[in-house]
């Protein structure tokens, strides 16, 4: 997930299955798998992106709308630092789940850290040339000249958004299409899926608080076919959507399931 990524760079293998299923309507993931993607992953990937992205228009929103939540004035200085219990109680009342069952899955899905920011306003995010270039080539659009790197970033965070500034010079809709936004790295190219009309509200809504990266996965559960598997604590059901067929080998149900039980137990 978001901390192997960190240490290493990783192409998400599970994307593999996350665009057929934008195509086909079957499985859906955007987890990061901890393992490279070969040059055949990245032939099948960028082969599906071309029956997706077209070069007259993007995508539209579909489904479900994101909801936007306002922070209020005493917790503005949190939003970037983590989620709290009303926040989970929030999301699941919108999608009319246990608050142990979103709470499973965040933790499973976002990973340990739960981490959604590297600073206040600059989301965690990971760049990947090979998707750019793709949409570079298929999505006319201009550069933004006077994008501008975050201050006081270092190391990874450093690199990652020094190589999504320079593109977005370039080509600022193929830079921002080609990269993963968040604690649940989503990738930019879903954000119709996210409920979202435009990428550049994605990108808003992913830079404004961890509450709103939560409901923007909310909305990609709901969007992407999940959210009964959710209800139902159907754990294998939404790991084979959510992560792909090799959703059994990681232990990604049983892992799920646990956590829903940790929580539950919390809860009396």
């Amino acid at each position: 997930m978001i901390a192997a990524a960190l240490s290493k760079r990783l192409f998400p293998a599970s994307l593999l299955v996350m665009m057929a299923g934008s195509v086909a309507g079957t499985d859906m993931a955007f987890g990061m798998e901890e393992k490279p993607a070969t040059g055949k992953d990245k032939e099948k990937v960028v082969g599906v992106l071309d029956n997706i992205i077209s070069t007259d228009r993007l995508p539209e929103a579909s489904g479900w709308r994101v909801r936007e939540d306002s922070v209020l004035a005493g917790d503005s200085e949190s939003r970037y630092s983590g989620l709290t219990d009303a926040d989970f109680e929030l999301v699941a009342t919108e999608l009319g789940v246990e608050i142990a069952a979103i709470k499973a899955v965040v933790a499973i899905e976002a990973g340990s850290q739960m981490k959604g920011f590297w600073a206040p306003g600059v989301p965690v995010v990971n760049f990947d040339n090979t998707l750019y270039s793709r949409f570079r080539r298929k999505v006319k659009s201009g550069g933004s000249k006077d994008a501008e790197m975050p201050k006081g970033l270092k190391g990874y965070a450093h690199r990652e958004w020094s190589q999504l500034t320079n593109a977005r010079k370039v080509n600022e809709c193929a830079a921002d299409m080609g990269t993963f936004w968040g604690m649940f790295q989503i990738g930019g190219f879903n954000y119709s899926k996210c409920g979202c009309e435009t990428l550049e509200e994605f990108v808003r809504l992913m830079s404004y608080s961890e509450l709103e990266q939560l409901e923007l996965f909310a909305a990609f559960i709901r969007n992407a076919g999940m959210l009964e598997d959710l209800k139902k604590k159907n754990w294998a059901g939404f790991a084979r959507k959510y992560n792909g067929s090799g959703y059994a080998r990681r232990g990604y149900h049983t892992k799920m399931a646990a956590a829903y039980k940790r929580f539950k137990a919390q809860e009396k």
